[in-house]
């Protein structure tokens, strides 16, 4: 006999303000980590280039988790504010990078 697995999203409202909280926190990071392209970015126009390939990985990463995050069913907005400065400051980084 196969089990159902429960169902995690929209369950248990106990967890869902602390759960949130943490995609509230887990946005601010994902930003956080982003900003962190800007020494590059200036150090690519200074005319010291760093390595293009992690900021094109994570410009497709940051696109491909905003596609999902405003096309599921209910959108994901953490998902979506996380990643939207990633698609525009990693895009920045690799081409800074590479001209």
């Amino acid at each position: 006999m196969v089990q159902k697995a429960s169902v995690h999203q929209g369950g248990d409202k106990r967890h869902a303000r602390p759960i949130a909280i943490v995609g509230r926190i887990a946005s601010v990071l994902s930003v956080c980590m982003y900003v962190s392209y800007i020494p590059q970015i200036m150090d690519n126009l200074a005319g010291h280039p760093g390595n293009p390939v992690q900021p094109l990985a994570a410009f497709f990463n940051c696109l491909f988790w905003t596609i999902y995050g405003l096309f599921k069913k209910e959108r994901d907005w953490p998902i979506v504010v996380a990643n939207v400065p990633g698609i525009f400051l990693a895009a920045a980084a690799f081409l800074t990078a590479v001209f």
